[in-house]
Parts: C-alpha cells; structure tokens; sequence
C-alpha cells in the first residue's frame, strides 16, 4: 500500500502522464511490414501501439520484431519482409490500463515496460504512460517529501537502533 503523502506527492502532475494518443507514433495492423520498419526507425523507438479499425488497440510492434523477419544466420534484407503486414509479427499479449488507472497497478506494470497503453473499456487507444513520466514524478516526490513533511521512523524501528529491548 502507498502511503497518503506519498501518493499525493507522486500524484501532484497525474495530467502530466498521459501522452496523448495524436501525439505517439503508431502503426496500423493492416500496413505492410516495411511501412513498420520505416515508422519505427524515423520515430526513434524500439516499440510502438498497433492500432485497428476505430482507433483500437491491438497490440505492439517493436524494432527486433521486425529485424528478426529481415536476418537470418548469414544475411540481413528487406526482401523476407514482403507480403507481410505489422499483424504478422506484432505482440498481442500486452498489458495495458483503463483511463481510470489506479497508481500501484501502474508502478507494477511499469518495471517490465518501458510504456503502458492506456484504452477504453472498448480498446479504444487513449494514450500511454511512460516509465519516464513516472521517473519524473517519483523524483519530485524524494526531493519534495522531506522538506514538506516530518519524517520519523516508526517506534519499532527507533527501538532496534536503540536496542530497547520491549
């Protein structure tokens, strides 16, 4: 459980975490494979929301999804990459979050990925959460939490440094 102070502080900016479903790269399910590929290496990133029909999410692509279609033992080209589609090697698997998410599921999520998705109770994709925003978020609050509160640590605690033995 996060305590009260600490999650009003990691809290403060919560409008700030979300980023914007227009304002994140994504692919169609239905684009070709090159068309990934080309998204991914302009955007800058190792993975990015598959979308569908209505704005729905379905999943993620990422860059060694798409690499490992290209190379094999000996070789690396574009020509494996012809005739397929992102849903070809696309992660379907993937977590994501209501619009309603609660605090401790998302520091959960957030250590095996680098974004969380964040969708309607239909899929539709609203935007992601990223480890970064967060990161921001947890280093305002240890530079915020002392100067704002008084910090003590609990009688038990005292005790054992003190070794008052109950």
């Amino acid at each position: 459980m996060i305590g009260p102070i600490v999650r009003e502080l990691l809290l403060q900016n919560r409008e700030t975490f979300l980023i914007s479903a227009e304002n994140v790269a994504n692919v169609m399910y239905q684009h070709p494979l090159s068309h990934g590929l080309l998204v991914l290496s302009k955007v800058g990133y190792t993975k990015i929301p598959v979308l569908g029909k209505d704005d729905r999410f379905v999943g993620l692509v990422s860059l060694s999804d798409v690499v490992n279609k290209m190379i094999d033992l000996q070789t690396i080209s574009m020509d494996p990459l012809e005739g397929l589609t992102v849903a070809d090697v696309m992660e379907t698997n993937v977590a994501t979050i209501d619009e309603n998410w609660e605090l401790e599921e998302v520091l959960h999520l957030l250590v095996d990925s680098p974004f969380l998705p964040v969708v309607t109770e239909d899929k539709v994709f609203k935007g992601i959460i990223t480890r970064k925003e967060l990161l921001k978020a947890v280093n305002y609050m240890v530079h915020e939490l002392e100067r704002r509160n008084i910090v003590s640590p609990k009688v038990e605690e005292l005790k054992e440094k003190l070794y008052i033995v109950s």
